[in-house]
């Protein structure tokens, strides 16, 4: 990374990046999405193939895969919406949680990716924090990284290294990262007459999500998702056997996340209201339910 800089040409930073043994891939320029069939599967170091694909694609973004394929895993740091993901990581650093990066980068949207070593022979999956904007990239993940641009604003924007760590690095223990960023609730009675084992219905829900029809596949992943959560399947493997499942090119892990965290969220803030609230405020509308009327029929007992 120390060769790269903000005015590196694309071609010729992913061809130092694959010198380097860092898979990359190419994405569409100006964004995020994968211009291959596989996306992040099919990062390499291949310098044949790097070079013909930016030869294609000159203005391609950089796409490297996060975990044990490239070696890294990274904490993003997000400023989207309302929440600020700096007032989090703060908390974080604060309790010893994100130490040891070996390279902070300024992402196009003024966020920050801090890169850390992946834990040999130890699986990380990516996970997000929604209510502290904070996403975890490891396995199963991407990242894109400098020099790539973006359009932000109506400008565009950079990726820009930060900063190398010149002291110690070592890896995060991403769990303890997770429950210290988004604790879980206290477990829920399960209602009569849902799954026994939340892992078994998590695949049927799964397997199920896969077969939804295109037009239909944002309502039938949150629906499934839904219906985890009411079985108290835990959303780190709602999140992941739902990627496993229904992931594609134009649908990656962080929108599948994404719509796992809304429908938790959902889940876990219904709750029963008394005959008076219900006549004098506004209706709600279950997003569970609506999304159920929107897809194929489900599996049945679930």
């Amino acid at each position: 990374m120390q060769q790269i800089d903000a005015t590196t040409p694309l071609p010729e930073a992913a061809v130092i990046f694959a010198r380097a043994g860092v898979p990359v891939f190419p994405c569409a320029p100006g964004g995020k999405q994968p211009v291959t069939g596989q996306g992040f599967k099919n990062a390499t170091t291949d310098l044949a193939q790097v070079q013909a694909w930016w030869h294609r694609f000159p203005a391609a973004n950089i796409g490297m895969p996060t975990g044990a394929a490239s070696g890294a895993v990274v904490v993003d740091v997000d400023v989207h919406g309302p929440v600020n993901g700096y007032d989090a990581l703060n908390r974080a650093d604060r309790a010893g949680l994100v130490s040891g990066w070996g390279l902070a980068a300024r992402s196009a949207s003024g966020g920050l990716h801090l890169y850390f070593p992946a834990t040999e022979g130890v699986e990380q999956r990516s996970w997000q924090a929604g209510r502290a904007a904070i996403d975890f990239r490891g396995d199963g993940g991407y990242i894109i990284v400098p020099p790539s641009r973006r359009a932000v604003g109506g400008t565009e924007a950079v990726y820009r290294v930060e900063r190398i760590n010149p002291g110690r690095v070592s890896t995060v223990d991403a769990q303890a990262l997770r429950d210290f960023l988004d604790p879980k609730p206290p477990p829920r009675p399960r209602p009569a007459g849902l799954a026994a084992n939340p892992s078994e219905a998590a695949g049927r829900l799964a397997g199920w999500a896969a077969r939804v029809p295109e037009g239909q596949r944002n309502s039938g992943v949150f629906w499934a998702a839904c219906k985890m959560a009411e079985n108290g399947v835990d959303p780190s493997v709602a999140a992941g056997t739902l990627t496993e499942a229904t992931e594609q090119p134009d649908f990656d892990a962080r929108e599948i996340g994404r719509i796992v965290v809304n429908a938790y969220h959902r889940v876990h803030a219904t709750t029963p209201t008394t005959r008076t609230e219900q006549s004098t405020g506004p209706p709600t509308v279950d997003r569970c339910r609506v999304a159920a009327s929107r897809a194929p029929t489900s599996p049945r007992g679930l």
